[in-house]
This record gives structure tokens, C-alpha cells and sequence, in this order.
């Protein structure tokens, strides 16, 4: 079977640093402009580029092979890749001056290579080394922090136009020592680029974390610079079964307020769209948002459906965020906010969908079990609740994500948890609902759905 007339391998396998390979030698700038390349050549129907582990030639990368041909070629760079496109995949002639045409020594390089590594893993097991993706899980935290102190100085920004580390400084009003320090290492991350003593933003942390870049994250972001405080507690959590600085989170101050609401934000406009599909709008006059945060759900199932109106539960400090959201998507005649509580509030059935998003993994399981009586209560017959969260498979060892931020709740909450469907189930039933289903989506999260 041939369904691309090219099939092209690139190594891209990331090893320790000062071992020869592929990665160390760019790789991933040529990968990226190898698919930019062939897609403005017109070739994406024919070309289908895959990345995979170590081609042998670690010492000679980046290594390409493209079959059906079966031509290797090794040190290419990002210059080569247009010429390399047009030549090879558009007019069918191999770029000579790139290829590897000596199988024999090809296969010597290989073996040898392939030797070598074996009597390195050898002697690391012998000696009991860390195996580096322990020990890369073990020190993660060191470049976490590193971005999160960036972002929190707001350092990108500070550099947008190019700066010194002694002209960062100033501006940011830090130590020049330093600072020199930290955005050397984020250079070393491939975060900054430094020429000449001066650092700029790469294309990467410019879109997401400066102000005014296409897609600034920079004010979500600084949910994750007020978690860190909260997860160094994590040892004292699991000694005494809960958090030990927890906060409401009207007392928590208007920074991180803003931050969480923002960063919920983020993450919510990316998924309405999966859960608008999924649960449909068809039959739904009105819509309860329990703890609506920003709005976007709600904008979302209004954007959907004409005639659907809509009520964002929140406390007040959250509903006069989500009022800007939903003046700036127009919605304001249709798209309402309604302060209270969601752990005491209880409405009359008026509504034909009851929407609970992001809230049980805060909640025990009895505060969850009274949230979803007061959900049942608060829909009209036949009106349908629907929970999107992160939902764990029976044993709880999956999603990883799932298993992760269950943790995330044990340092920030009193009860918190991440729940499996099984409870979930057991919770819709016990409330009267009806037929509870869980419904998978892409992502981290999912739905339970059930009809009153």
C-alpha cells in the first residue's frame, strides 16, 4: 500500500545532553521547516512526514530517509529543506551533495553506534544510574520554575524588542547577576534566543507569553505562578488528608481571582465547541451554568442556539468578570449572571439544561451528592444535567491527567478529588437522575450526561 508517493522518516530522538544526535544538531528546526516546506510547495497530499527514534548516524544528523526510494540523507539544515522539496519530492531527483550513497559504511556507522550505546546502558545498570527518565520526572521542577519566575517578572515582555540582560534588569528591576542567570537558562530551554549578548523572545514564547503576542497566555499562566506555593505543601497534605493553606476563594485576592478566571477561561474557549457538539442544544430554552466562571460555556450553547438563554452562577467578584466576556461576545440581552453560592444555592425547575462544569473536582463526595439533588431540582422534566470533568477510569491510575490534578485538589482543597465514572454514576442515580452516560471528548476531560 502507497497512499503518499513519499514516505519520509526524520530522527528527532531527544537524548543526554553532549551525546551526539540528531536533536543536538537541530533537528527540530529542520522538521519545521521541512512541513512548512512541503505544504507551501503544494505537496501535502503526496509527502507524509513522520518523526521516529535514531536512525544510526548520530554523529552525521539531522538524518532524513525517504522511502519508497530508500535515500539517506544526513546534516541537513534548514537551508537545504526547499531545495531538498522541490528537487526530490516535486521533480523526483535525489539532492546529491545531502546523500548517504556508501551502504557499507552506513551499516559500520550504524553498528557501532548501536554498540556503543548497548555497553553504556550496561554499565549504567551495573552502576545504578538513574535512568534519565526517572531522573528527568525527578528534576522537572527546576525548568518549571525557571518559566514560571519569567513569567511572574513578566521577562518575555521585557525583552520583546531585544534587550541585555543589564538592559532587562533595569527594566525589570531585578539583580543584573541574576538576571543574566535566568535568561540564560531560558535561552538553554530554547525559550529566548541570545545573539551577541542581546536576548529576544523565540517564535514560541512571543505568541504566548508577551503582552500583545497573537495569543498572550501570560495572565492564565500566573494560575500555575499561584499554585506553586500551594503544591510545596503537598507532603504535609498527604500527612494530614488535606490542604494546609487553603483558601476561599473570596479570599484570595483579586491577582488570583483574575489569573484562575483566566486561565479557566483558556481552557474553556478551546473545549465549548466539543461539548456544544456533544450535548447538543436542540429542546434547550434555558441554561443553568453552575459556577460559569468566565462565560464561555455559556457563550457558546447561545452562540449555538438563537433562542437560548442562559444564567452563569457564580460568586460576584467571578460574575463581573464573565459580564465583560459576555458584553464583548454581544450576548448581554441573552446571557445573564445570578450571584450566589453553588453549595447552598437551590432553584426552582426552569431550566432545560443544568450545566456544571469544573466544580466537582473541588467538592467532596457528599457536597457533590447535595450539588446534584439541587441540579435535579432546578431542571424541568426531562431536562438533562451534564458534568464535564476530569473523569478516572475505575482504578484511578488513568488519565494520568486526571490522577495528577487529584493531587492538585488534596493541596488546594478541604475535599477535593478527581472521581471516577463509576461515582459519578452512583451520584446521578442516587440524585433521581436517569440513564447516566459517560461521554469521552478530546482532551483531559469528559461528560457525564443524565436526564431528569
Amino acid at each position: 500500500m502507497h497512499p503518499f508517493r513519499y514516505h519520509v522518516f526524520m530522527c528527532d530522538q531527544q537524548k543526554p545532553e553532549g551525546v551526539p544526535g540528531c536533536s543536538a544538531a537541530g533537528s527540530a528546526r529542520v522538521l519545521d521547516a521541512l512541513r512548512r516546506e512541503v505544504a507551501a510547495q503544494g505537496l501535502g497530499d503526496t509527502v507524509q512526514i513522520t518523526t521516529c527514534g535514531s536512525l544510526g548516524l548520530c554523529e552525521h544528523g539531522p538524518n532524513i530517509v525517504v522511502y519508497p526510494d530508500g535515500v539517506w540523507y544526513g546534516g541537513v539544515t534548514p537551508a537545504d529543506v526547499p531545495e531538498l522539496v522541490r528537487s526530490h519530492f516535486g521533480q523526483g531527483t535525489v539532492v546529491a551533495r545531502l546523500a548517504r550513497t556508501d551502504a557499507d559504511a552506513a551499516r559500520a556507522e550504524i553498528a557501532a553506534n548501536r554498540d556503543r550505546y548497548q555497553a553504556s546502558l550496561r554499565a549504567r545498570d551495573a552502576a545504578g544510574t538513574l535512568p534519565d527518565d526517572l531522573n528527568q520526572i525527578i528534576r522537572a521542577y527546576q525548568e518549571s520554575r525557571a518559566v514560571l519566575t519569567a513569567v511572574e517578572l513578566d521577562v518575555f515582555t521585557a525583552v520583546q524588542t531585544g534587550a541585555t540582560a543589564a538592559d532587562a534588569a533595569q527594566t525589570l528591576s531585578t539583580d543584573p547577576r541574576a538576571t543574566e542567570m535566568l535568561l540564560n537558562a531560558l535561552a538553554a530551554m530554547k525559550l529566548l534566543e541570545k545573539t551577541s549578548g542581546v536576548f529576544r523572545p523565540t517564535p514560541a514564547s512571543a505568541r504566548y507569553l508577551t503582552a500583545g503576542g497573537k495569543d498572550a497566555a501570560r495572565a492564565a499562566v500566573m494560575h500555575s505562578v499561584h499554585l506553586w506555593n500551594r503544591w510545596s505543601t503537598l507532603t504535609e497534605c498527604v500527612r494530614t488528608g488535606t490542604a494546609v493553606t487553603r483558601r476561599e476563594m473570596s479570599g484570595r485576592g483579586a491577582d488570583w481571582t483574575e489569573a484562575f478566571i483566566a486561565a479557566m477561561d483558556r481552557n474553556a474557549s478551546e473545549r465549548a465547541p466539543h461539548v456544544v457538539r456533544a450535548v447538543g442544544t436542540d429542546g434547550v430554552g434555558r441554561l443553568l451554568d453552575v459556577g460559569g466562571g468566565s462565560g464561555a460555556y455559556s457563550i457558546a450553547f447561545a452562540r449555538a442556539n438563537p433562542q437560548l438563554t442562559a444564567d452563569i452562577l457564580d460568586l460576584e467578584e467571578v460574575c463581573a468578570i464573565a459580564r465583560g466576556h459576555i458584553e464583548r461576545a454581544g450576548l448581554s440581552d441573552r446571557v445573564k449572571t445570578r450571584t450566589g453560592d453553588l453549595r447552598t444555592l437551590r432553584m426552582d425547575a426552569e431550566y432545560g439544561l443544568v450545566f456544571v462544569s469544573a466544580i466537582c473536582h473541588m467538592l467532596s463526595p457528599e457536597e457533590n451528592q447535595d450539588l446534584l439533588r439541587r441540579c435535579h431540582a432546578a431542571l424541568e422534566p426531562g431536562g438533562r444535567v451534564v458534568v464535564q470533568d476530569f473523569i478516572l477510569d475505575a482504578d484511578k491510575t488513568a488519565p494520568r491527567s486526571a490522577a495528577l490534578f487529584a493531587l492538585n485538589m488534596l493541596v488546594g482543597t478541604a475535599g477535593g478529588n478527581s472521581y471516577s465514572g463509576d461515582e459519578y454514576r452512583g451520584w446521578l442515580e442516587q440524585a433521581g437522575f436517569r440513564d447516566p452516560a459517560h461521554v469521552k471528548l478530546p482532551g483531559p476531560s469528559g461528560l457525564m450526561i443524565a436526564r431528569k
